[in-house]
């Protein structure tokens, strides 16, 4: 399962979250980008379920992650 996870951090917490998301199992790339949202990530995961995991028990529990917005590719 192929998805890109956008993700909102607060100020000062951009570099930060890029390295630690970075380091995850499933995150090819990892981007901070000017403007919102400040990182992107492109992820590939073998199933629905690790995805959820990535996103809700990893990504979005750092601290200074605001919001994230998951994309899933169908193609």
């Amino acid at each position: 399962m192929r998805a890109y996870i956008l993700v909102n951090v607060r100020p000062g917490k951009v570099r930060e979250i890029v390295a630690a998301v970075s380091q995850m199992e499933g995150v090819r790339h990892a981007d901070a980008c000017w403007g919102l949202p400040d990182v992107f990530v492109y992820v590939e995961t073998p199933s629905e379920k690790r995805l959820n995991e990535l996103v809700i028990d990893q990504i979005q529990k750092l601290e200074g992650v605001e919001r994230t917005e998951t994309h899933i590719a169908v193609e």
